[in-house]
């Protein structure tokens, strides 16, 4: 006998009662349609009853813009940023994470980053995260994963580092890295 309290199954919810539960996860915090959807799912029953439930209480939550990709993707691309001073790439692969549609991506991503200075924006990065400049090659390594990771291009990475005085036999060290598709 498994020690501990044993859980009651839970009752799949109707139509009033996945609403209700729908408004509830959209005011702890915003949603995409996608993460939305498999929230709910648990809560319906499967098959075509709980798909007509489920697809009901979405199109109530877009009829009262409750729920609506676009501008979640406009609010996700600007705080990312403006405050966490991410590049285009790691918010463009984000928003695919989330379920957001390709093309609400490339939008938002293309009106948000088309004007903006994405060196002053590294910069930026690099000055949030208090990342000092390299004074060897694992430290030149490092500040070029880390610069990477926040979906910034390889050739502004190579620009500020080469600006940093960093030394080229380092800069040709990290030539063996894979290209950015997104490079720009």
């Amino acid at each position: 006998m498994p020690f501990g309290r044993t859980k009651k199954p839970r009752d799949f919810l109707n139509e009033a009662g996945l609403y209700d539960y729908a408004v509830k996860a959209l005011g702890r915090r915003m949603r995409t349609e996608a993460e939305l959807r498999r929230l709910m799912a648990a809560r319906v029953e499967r098959g075509e009853r709980g798909e007509a439930v489920l697809a009901a209480v979405v199109a109530q939550l877009k009829e009262r813009r409750y729920l609506d990709d676009q501008s979640y993707a406009e609010t996700f691309t600007r705080l990312r940023q403006e405050n966490e001073k991410l590049g285009a790439r790691r918010v463009r692969q984000s928003l695919a994470q989330k379920g957001v549609a390709a093309r609400i991506v490339e939008e938002t991503i293309a009106a948000r980053y088309d004007a903006a200075d994405e060196e002053a924006l590294a910069r930026q990065h690099l000055a949030r995260k208090r990342i000092a400049r390299p004074t060897n090659e694992k430290e030149t390594a490092r500040v070029m994963r880390r610069l990477v990771s926040a979906g910034f291009s390889t050739g502004v990475i190579y620009r500020i580092l080469r600006q940093w005085d960093v030394p080229d036999d380092a800069l040709a060290a990290l030539d063996n890295l894979p290209d950015d598709p997104h490079d720009g």
